[in-house]
């Protein structure tokens, strides 16, 4: 059971992790990612203040930076009672966030790119 649980995790960060590289987003830790959390470098021009924004008047919660990365990355949560809807939701916040912002991104594009790593773990569909 365990090990569903920790497959989980693992499914969710390589999903938020699909959607921020479909957009053209640079990842905090692309070599060594934790299952924990997805660090995501905002693009040239958006202020950090998106965390905020997102938070405050779009009602979804992204951690921002701390220390030298305050105002310069975005963090997603994929542990606890996070699931894969969660993540799709996360990632069309953070693209319509992105363009409410004034930066041109293709919308849909973390979306599909985080669903078809979620589709792994769509629950069997039941026999006719």
């Amino acid at each position: 059971m365990l090990d569903n649980v920790f497959a989980r995790h693992d499914r969710l960060a390589r999903a938020t992790r699909a959607g921020a590289e479909a957009l053209g987003l640079r990842l905090v830790a692309p070599t060594a990612p934790s299952p924990a959390t997805t660090g995501i470098f905002l693009p040239d021009g958006v202020p950090g203040k998106l965390v905020g924004y997102l938070r405050d008047k779009v009602g979804i919660t992204f951690a921002g930076g701390q220390d030298q990365l305050k105002g310069r990355i975005c963090r997603v949560a994929h542990l606890g009672y996070i699931g894969s809807f969660d993540i799709v939701t996360a990632m069309a916040a953070l693209e319509m966030g992105i363009a409410a912002f004034g930066k041109e991104i293709q919308l849909g594009a973390g979306v599909g790119a985080a669903q078809k790593v979620l589709m792994a773990g769509m629950p069997a569909v039941p026999a006719a």
